[in-house]
């Protein structure tokens, strides 16, 4: 059984997708219908723009988002078991699997972003990622930091990315460094995704994800939120909804995939970085990429 995963925002790069747009007819069609949707010329930005223009959290997701998708799009042999995305990736495959059309997913990602976006701007917020400590050790010293922190990705064994306001992320990595984290490491993002103080971005996104149509997708799809295959419509709006405050449950997610019988996994998307985490899980698991630049 074939398992297809979509990468999430931090795969960015400049450059991406240019490759795509030159050789496959398909593709090309996307991300021009992709500039007319979202006002700007996205491509520009994603083939030639600085890194700095394309961290911007209103420009990488839909970035990321319109790269997988229109990559899935070419790949000839596209018949998954099931698929599965890492946060904004959970888009990108809803819309390979059919649940979304291109059109409404990209709205939908937009959206999303500018939401976001704005949350992080209404007070400083960071993540970070911390290596070689078990999770519930994580998870207790996050309990007992003053302020809002909280476990956000749980990404891979000994790898757990913390979420929160920037003096409370702080003080968690120097706690974590103290209980013997090999690193704590603050990563260049606008802020605390997938922490309660994205509740803003939570309930704006609700109403865009309400009034879109969903349809049964054509396998399952292990959402985020609960590590588990969801093929019911209203079900996925529940969890797409739930999962901009909730963490990523990716370990389990693997674990689950794994369990339900995957025997490869292909990464669609730009970079490789769930690849990694895979290889975290089973170094010889099957795992491949048609990361297209």
């Amino acid at each position: 059984m074939k398992a297809y995963v979509f990468p999430g925002q931090g795969s960015q790069f400049v450059g991406m997708g240019k490759d795509l747009y030159d050789t496959t007819s398909n593709a090309k069609e996307l991300f021009e219908n992709a500039n007319e949707i979202l006002g700007f010329r996205i491509t520009d930005i994603m083939f030639e723009g600085t890194d700095d223009d394309l961290k911007q959290t209103k420009v990488t997701q839909p970035a990321v988002f319109l790269h997988s998708v229109a990559l899935a799009k070419s790949l000839s042999d596209f018949e998954p078991s099931m698929v599965a995305g890492h946060s904004l990736g959970e888009l990108s495959a809803l819309v390979a699997a059919g649940a979304l059309g291109f059109e409404d997913g990209l709205k939908l990602v937009s959206a999303r972003a500018q939401a976001m976006q704005k949350a992080c701007e209404a007070e400083p917020s960071t993540m970070a990622a911390i290596l070689g400590l078990e999770d519930t050790v994580v998870e207790q010293v996050c309990g007992e930091v003053e302020g809002t922190v909280v476990a956000a990705n749980y990404n891979c064994p000994g790898q757990l990315v913390i979420s929160g306001s920037v003096p409370a992320v702080e003080d968690a990595c120097n706690k974590l460094t103290e209980a013997g984290a090999i690193r704590a490491i603050l990563l260049p993002v606008g802020g605390a995704f997938h922490s309660p103080l994205m509740e803003p971005a939570r309930a704006e996104l609700a109403k865009a994800i309400e009034t879109t149509h969903f349809e049964a997708p054509i396998c399952p799809v292990y959402q985020n939120v609960c590590a588990t295959a969801v093929t019911d419509p209203n079900e996925i709006k529940t969890n797409l909804i739930a999962q901009l405050t909730a963490p990523v449950k990716w370990t389990q997610t693997m674990l689950n995939m794994i369990e339900a019988g995957c025997s490869e996994a292909i990464e669609v998307g730009p970079g490789r970085a769930l690849q990694g985490m895979f290889k975290k899980i089973d170094r010889k698991f099957p795992m491949s990429s048609a990361s297209g630049s």
